[in-house]
């Protein structure tokens, strides 16, 4: 069941700035908040408190081993969490930030390990979508980018569709109603060179060989996941 005096009706086009605050202050106080994103429910936390990432992980009984992506509100705020910014990576997200591509960079040294799952890299993504963009800079930490639902299960569309564990665990949630069908983001793994592209999503491959040469993957062992924004 859920408690309706955690769920907040939004329009996530134009979303209220004092619930968007009410939810940053949740998540800047290490709890968990469900938002809408393009076309899933996402479950946002600060990605720089493990305990708010180990709640994550409880919430979705999502293996250790699969590290998650963050969403962050500027990219003048990429500098902070990444080792470095390949020449490959500049040209990326002049074309395609903010939108639906996450980039996979070597981490930042001090980032949390269970956010990373130790593999030393981090999925990062400058969200196009208003209420997920809002909440990035309203929170001023970089928010985890996964969905709303327990391992192995689909996303959710709907706040009645999001997996009861997920829902229960959640300080807040915001209600957009049915969010549109669509692709995830394409996540693209700058480490490398080539990039690799470690899934197909929004940003077509056809589109980013216009840009530069990329490969296809995944990479062996290769785990990083995130919300449809």
């Amino acid at each position: 069941m859920r408690d309706k005096a955690r769920i907040n009706l939004i329009d996530d086009r134009f979303p209220d700035p004092a619930v968007i605050e009410a939810a940053a202050a949740c998540i800047r106080s290490g709890g968990l908040v469900i938002f809408p994103t393009r076309s899933l429910y996402g479950l946002g936390a600060d990605a720089l408190n493990p305990d708010a990432v180990d709640r994550v992980f409880a919430a979705k009984n999502r293996p250790a081993k699969n590290p998650i992506s963050i969403l962050i509100s500027s990219r003048d705020l990429l500098e902070n969490f990444v080792a470095e910014i390949p020449d490959a990576a500049r040209r990326v997200m002049d074309q395609f930030w903010p939108g639906g591509i996450t980039l996979v960079f070597r981490a930042a040294a001090g980032l949390p390990k269970n956010l990373t799952a130790n593999t030393g890299t981090i999925g990062i993504r400058l969200p196009a979508h208003p209420a997920a963009a809002a909440l990035a800079r309203a929170a001023g930490t970089p928010v985890t980018a996964t969905s709303a639902n327990t391992a192995n299960a689909p996303g959710a569309r709907r706040v009645s569709e999001i997996s009861d564990p997920v829902a229960r665990a959640a300080g807040m949630i915001l209600d957009a109603g049915p969010l549109a069908a669509g692709s995830g983001s394409t996540i693209l793994d700058v480490t490398c060179d080539p990039p690799v592209i470690l899934r197909q999503g929004a940003v077509s491959e056809a589109r980013l060989l216009d840009l530069l040469p990329v490969s296809v993957g995944p990479k062996p062992g290769a785990q990083i996941k995130g919300v449809k924004s």
